[in-house]
């Protein structure tokens, strides 16, 4: 039984090598040294995994039943030390390719993300043919394990005494099931509880090796019927309203009602486009969205703006809503149903026809549903486009023709009118319509030529809209949901790697120029109410980028395993319930850690970044979001 047991760690240990070599470019492990070190924090966390996974298989190996050698018994052992055990272990194969794209130990939230998608079986098929050498991997490996396995033979044994037996194995359970429970909880103490995924960065000093000391089937056994939604109390509310932006109310002179059309790009990250990275000195740099570049000298931009989640599901709750998500997506907490003030519902108060365009299947990533609470008017998917010949066959229908269709939707409405648009074809497997083969530079990474046709479909958008009445009096809006893959080595650092676009475009360039300041998916909402003269109070944790000088500009998302807030001249890393760094604002891959030096601005961003988290959890729980 130890031996069968030793196996498992040694495989994870192998399994956690190779999610390092597929992904050492943003892990930032410097020595062999290092990685053993990490690997040496690991067991605890491997203990959970492979203890309960193994529960079954332990009590068959140490139970008197007087038969536990026959052949046939065996075979039973053998089938529930495996067949758990390798369902497990798989997951952390996945990882080796999945982790580039959410850059965290896959949870049981990614299940919230395939639970809308009807071509589920079309998506993982793909999975598996385009990233093959992770599954040979895992064939590879899982061979020799069972080959291992069966190279210590069991054979037949008749107890001839009785109570002997018994006896040995009176000593023998306890002392297994403390093992068993010490290894799952990470200990007894009160100290060490059951440990869970934030305890990985207790050990690290970067907080991406955190990643390394987890193991999928942690990550995803931790959170199962679990959510991370509950109310903390750092502060008095009559402290907190000090800290905490929150009901706004804009001086304007005038109010409009310009169309507003949204366009939250799949995967689009501010790397590959030029007009977002003049001034980042970035050696042999090169763009793949020309037309936006160009678009980008006649717009207002922020070159420092960040996303506030990691996935699909967080962008659109934060960049419509204001509503940014951490650990998991707050559409797939169990608070999404309530009364939200949003885009949505204030643009309505102004009698703009709302609606929302996504090329997929009707319901995929949960959009419908989400839409529908926020109180879209109209949804427009794969179903209204009505059009398999577009489809791609993955996601959706592809890029250009669904944003003719929505241009063609739009020129057909009287107005006022707010439309957003969630594109698709900038996402894995990156694939481009047959005729555009070869018509995009290739660059060094598959997405980078699917942003090049992504960007030749706003190209023709603006070219076919510009020609149509309602043009010049729309605000155009182009930012991104997360981002994907990362090419140059300063988009690796941890800060960076949820840095999107911002633009903002109106025809007669009443706004234009560079923003360098903080900016965020929450502030595109209230920037939206400013630019339209809105002028009724309404609950925001954003700014305007416009004229809002009251709030400073900040950042808040989650990554690492802990919150990081920007603001001012520090970044500030929270793990839940206590600061474990402050780094310099331009330290954007957490290199030196400032704690040891506190100062009263630290100690002040502190209690903001609290502030927010209090604020947050409280209105979400308390369902207070539309006051």
């Amino acid at each position: 039984m130890i031996y069968r047991l030793l196996l498992a760690f040694f495989f994870y240990f192998i399994a956690r090598f190779f999610f390092y070599y597929y992904n050492a470019d943003l892990l930032n492990v410097t020595s062999v040294e290092q990685f053993l070190e990490l690997s040496f924090y690991a067991l605890s966390f491997d203990s959970m995994s492979i203890f309960y996974m193994s529960i079954l298989f332990i009590l068959l190996s140490i139970l008197p039943l007087f038969i536990n050698t026959k052949p046939s018994y065996q075979k039973v052992v053998f089938y529930s030390y495996f067949i758990p055990n390798l369902l497990a272990y798989a997951t952390n194969y996945v990882d080796l390719i999945y982790y580039r794209f959410i850059l965290s130990r896959t949870t049981i939230s990614v299940f919230d993300s395939l639970e809308h998608e009807k071509n589920k079986a079309v998506l993982i098929s793909n999975f598996l043919i385009n990233y093959w050498s992770a599954w040979a991997l895992l064939i590879i490996t899982s061979i020799l394990w069972i080959y291992l396995y069966n190279r210590v033979k069991i054979k037949y044994y008749v107890v001839e005494s009785t109570k002997h037996y018994l006896l040995t194995t009176l000593i023998i359970l306890p002392i297994a099931v403390l093992g068993v429970v010490s290894g799952i909880r990470g200990g007894f103490t009160k100290k060490s509880r059951p440990i869970n995924i934030v305890d990985a960065n207790r050990y690290t000093a970067k907080p991406e090796h955190g990643d390394i000391v987890l193991n999928t089937p942690f990550a995803i056994l931790r959170t199962i019927g679990k959510t991370s939604y509950k109310k903390v109390n750092f502060m008095e509310q009559k402290m907190l309203k000090k800290y905490v932006s929150g009901v706004k109310q804009y001086d304007v002179n005038k109010s409009n009602t310009p169309n507003i059309v949204l366009f939250i790009t799949e995967s689009y990250g501010r790397e590959y486009m030029g007009a977002f990275n003049k001034d980042m000195n970035i050696k042999d740099y090169k763009s793949y969205t020309p037309f936006i570049d160009s678009l980008a000298q006649h717009s207002l931009i922020f070159p420092n703006a960040f996303a506030n989640g990691y996935k699909s599901l967080h962008g659109v709750s934060s960049i419509i809503a204001g509503i940014p998500s951490f650990e998991e997506a707050f559409t797939s907490s169990p608070y999404p149903k309530q009364k939200i003030e949003s885009l949505v519902s204030t643009l309505k108060s102004k009698g703009y026809d709302t609606s929302f365009f996504h090329g997929a299947a009707n319901g995929s990533m949960g959009f419908l549903g989400f839409g529908n609470i926020l109180g879209y008017d109209h949804y427009y998917g794969m179903s209204e486009y009505n059009n398999d010949e577009d489809f791609d066959g993955t996601w959706g229908i592809w890029d250009e023709p669904f944003f003719r269709y929505m241009k063609q939707t739009l020129s057909e409405k009287k107005g006022p009118f707010f439309a957003t648009l969630f594109s698709v074809s900038s996402h894995e497997p990156f694939k481009l319509p047959a005729e555009y083969e070869g018509k995009f530079p290739m660059g060094n990474l598959p997405i980078h030529k699917t942003i090049g046709y992504t960007d030749y479909a706003f190209k023709k958008f603006f070219e076919e809209s510009s020609k149509e009445s309602w043009f010049k009096n729309t605000i155009f809006i182009i930012t991104a949901d997360h981002t994907n893959q990362i090419d140059y080595d300063v988009y690796k650092e941890l800060v960076n790697r949820t840095a999107v676009p911002i633009l903002i475009y109106t025809p007669d360039e009443r706004v234009k120029g560079v923003d360098k300041r903080l900016a965020q998916q929450i502030d595109i909402y209230p920037t939206v109410l400013d630019l339209i003269g809105y002028n009724k109070p309404f609950r925001s944790w954003g700014r305007s980028l416009i004229n809002d000088n009251k709030t400073v500009p900040y950042t808040i998302n989650y990554g690492g395993n802990e919150y990081t807030y920007q603001e001012g001249n520090y970044i500030v890393r929270f793990n839940g319930s206590e600061v474990t760094g402050f780094y310099d604002i331009n330290d954007k891959g957490l290199k030196t850690n400032l704690i040891s030096k506190k100062n009263k601005e630290m100690e002040l961003l502190e209690k903001k970044c609290k502030a927010f988290i209090q604020d947050y959890f409280a209105r979400i729980i308390d369902k207070k979001l539309d006051k």
